[in-house]
C-alpha cells in the first residue's frame, strides 16, 4: 500500500525540476522551490518504517524458531486494551484510555476494543478478576485480535497467567512506551539506550512461548550423561538471560564512553557565555514546534507520542539581539517506565544544565494539571539522584486555539504567571520571546564600560553576548552601556566606569 507521505515527498521533488515548455503552456520554473526540511525527510522515512510487517507475515511467524527477546519485538497488530480502575473520576479513566489507545496507534497497532474494570487494587494473580478475564477471552474470540495491552506494568507472574488463560501475547504498558522508543530512536547513543532498557526489563520476563524454551537433556540425549553428566543442563531460558547479561554489559560500555563525549559537549557549552534554554514538557504537548516557532528550525514535528526522542539544540536569535541555545528534550509520560529514566539520564540531565526550563503544557488535553504532575515527579527523581539545583522553570501553555475554555480558566486560577501559546498559529509567541528577554535580564550584569579603540575584539563580544542599550564615542574610547552574563562581566570588569561619571582620564 502506497503511503501519502512518500507520495508527497516524491512528488515535491519531482516538482522542483523545470517543466518543458508547450504551446499550451509556456512552462514553470520551480527550481526555487525551497527543499524539504530535515524534519519532514524525517517524517517520511518514519512512516514508510512503521508500515513494517504484514499481518500475515507476522502470524506466519514460526515462535519456535525465534528467542523470546526476538519474539517480543515482533510489531503490534490487532490489540486490545484493559485497563484497572483504581482511583480518579471516569473521565480520568477515560482519558488514561485515550491515552494507551494513542501510544498503541504510535506503535503501529490498530485498536480494536477497549475495556476496564472497577477494583480497588489490579488483581495480584491476572491483574483482572476472573470474570473479567473470562469476558476478555470472548473478545479476542470474535475480534480475532491477536495482542492484548493492559494499561500498568505487569508482574512476571501476571503475564505468564494471563498469557495462558487468553492464550494470546500480552504486552504492558511499559513494553509498549519502551516499543515506541526502539521505533523512534535515531542516534547511535538514542538506539543503545532503548536497546539497554528493554534488554533490563525482559531479563526477569523471559520465559517460554508455547514451551519452546522447554529443559535440554544434559550430557548425551537420550542417556543420562554418565558420571559428572547427569541432569538437564543449560536451559533455554538460562542460555537467553546469559545473551542478555553480554549485551547489556556491552551496552554499558559503549554508553559510558557516549556519556563522556556528551559531558565535554555540555561542559563546552556551560563555560559558554550563550544562555541554554531547555524546551522540556509532556509527550505530544507540541514542544517541537514550539521550538520551530521560536528558532525555524525545522526539526521533526508529529501529532504522535514521543515523536523526539534525541535532544535537538538550535541557537536563535531573540529581539533584542542576544544569541540564545534552545534544547528540545525527550517528553516525559505518566508512570514513565523507570528503566527508561535510568538509560535516558544524560539526555535528561540536559534538562538540569539549562539556564531556564520552558514547561510545555498540553492545553488542549482535558487534564493538563496531570501532565504538569507528572512532569515534574520525573525531573524531581533525577535531581534528587544527581544531587543538583533544578533550574528556574518558566510554565508555557501550547495548543491554546484547540483548548477548552473551561480548562484553560482552571489553568490561569492554578498556574501563576504561565505564559499561553499557540505554536501552529503563532498566537503569544512575541509574548513568550519578551519573558525569556527579561528572565534573561534579570541575570545579567548592567554595566557601562569604556573600551579603548584599540580593543575592537571587546567591543565585538558585547554586541555579540550582550545586550548593548546605547553607544558612543568619546576622546578616551568606546562608551558602552550594555547587559552582559555575570561570568562575561566579571571578564571585562576591568572596562567598567562609573555610570554617573561623564569620562575618565586615559589610563594609558
Amino acid at each position: 500500500m502506497t503511503n501519502e507521505n512518500d507520495d508527497l515527498l516524491a512528488r515535491a521533488f519531482r516538482d522542483n525540476e523545470p517543466q518543458p515548455a508547450t504551446p499550451e503552456d509556456p512552462g514553470t520554473d520551480l527550481s526555487g522551490l525551497l527543499a524539504p526540511t530535515t524534519g519532514e525527510l524525517d517524517l517520511a522515512e518514519r512512516n514508510r518504517l512503521r508500515r513494517g510487517a504484514s499481518d500475515t507475515e507476522i502470524r506466519s511467524t514460526d515462535t519456535e524458531d525465534i528467542t523470546e527477546v526476538e519474539y517480543r519485538k515482533l510489531r503490534l497488530e490487532q490489540v486490545i486494551l484493559v485497563g484497572v480502575w483504581t482511583e480518579g473520576t471516569s473521565a480520568e479513566v477515560d482519558a488514561n484510555m485515550a491515552e494507551l489507545a494513542a501510544l498503541a496507534e504510535t506503535a503501529g497497532a490498530e485498536v480494536l476494543e477497549t475495556l476496564y474494570q472497577r477494583r480497588d487494587k489490579p488483581d495480584p494473580g491476572t491483574y483482572i478478576g476472573s470474570g473479567k478475564v473470562q469476558e476478555l477471552k470472548d473478545i479476542i474470540a470474535a475480534t480475532g485480535a491477536d495482542t492484548v495491552v493492559c494499561d500498568g506494568e505487569l508482574s512476571p507472574g501476571q503475564l505468564v497467567a494471563l498469557e495462558t488463560a487468553l492464550n494470546t501475547k500480552v504486552i504492558d504498558r511499559t513494553m509498549l512506551i519502551l516499543d515506541i522508543f526502539a521505533q523512534h530512536a535515531k542516534s547511535k547513543e538514542g538506539k543503545a539506550q532503548v536497546s539497554l532498557a528493554q534488554m533490563e526489563y525482559l531479563y526477569t520476563r523471559v520465559r517460554g512461548w508455547g514451551g519452546n524454551l522447554s529443559r535440554q537433556a544434559g550430557g548425551r540425549a537420550g542417556s543420562n550423561g554418565g558420571v559428572g553428566l547427569r541432569g538437564p543442563g543449560e536451559t533455554r531460558i538460562e542460555a537467553d538471560r546469559r545473551r542478555l547479561r553480554t549485551d547489556m554489559s556491552k551496552l554499558r560500555r559503549e554508553l559510558s564512553g557516549m556519556k563522556t563525549a556528551r559531558e565535554i559537549k555540555r561542559q563546552r557549552r556551560r563555560s559558554s557565555t550563550i544562555p541554554q534554554i531547555a524546551i522540556a514538557g509532556y509527550t505530544n504537548a507540541g514542544k517541537s514546534s514550539l521550538i520551530n516557532a521560536l528558532t525555524g528550525a525545522g526539526v521533526l514535528v508529529e501529532n504522535a507520542l514521543f515523536a523526539t526522542l534525541d535532544p535537538t539544540t538550535r541557537r536563535a536569535e531573540l529581539a533584542d539581539g542576544r544569541a540564545v541555545v534552545f534544547t528540545d528534550t525527550v517528553g516525559f509520560v505518566r508512570h514513565l517506565p523507570t528503566q527508561l529514566v535510568e538509560a535516558f539520564k544524560s539526555t535528561l540531565e540536559e534538562v538540569l544544565g539549562a539556564d531556564l526550563v520552558l514547561h510545555v503544557v498540553d492545553g488542549s488535553d482535558p487534564f493538563p494539571l496531570k501532565q504538569i504532575e507528572a512532569v515534574n515527579k520525573v525531573i524531581y527523581s533525577i535531581v534528587k539522584e544527581t544531587g543538583e539545583q533544578a533550574p528556574p522553570e518558566m510554565i508555557v501553555v501550547n495548543k491554546i486555539d484547540q483548548a477548552d475554555p473551561l480548562v484553560l480558566a482552571e489553568l490561569r486560577h492554578a498556574v501563576e504567571d504561565a505564559v499561553y501559546v499557540s505554536a501552529k498559529t503563532g498566537e503569544g509567541i512575541a509574548e513568550l520571546q519578551a519573558r525569556i528577554e527579561l528572565f534573561l535580564n534579570s541575570l545579567d550584569a548592567h554595566l557601562v564600560l569604556l573600551v579603548p579603540f584599540t580593543r575592537g575584539d571587546v567591543i565585538s563580544r558585547l554586541h555579540e553576548y550582550g545586550t548593548v542599550r546605547s553607544e558612543e564615542y568619546t576622546e578616551h574610547g568606546t562608551r558602552i552601556d550594555v547587559r552582559l552574563p555575570m561570568s562575561l562581566a566579571a571578564e571585562l570588569a576591568e572596562f567598567a566606569v562609573d555610570p554617573d561619571a561623564g569620562t575618565v582620564p586615559d589610563a594609558s
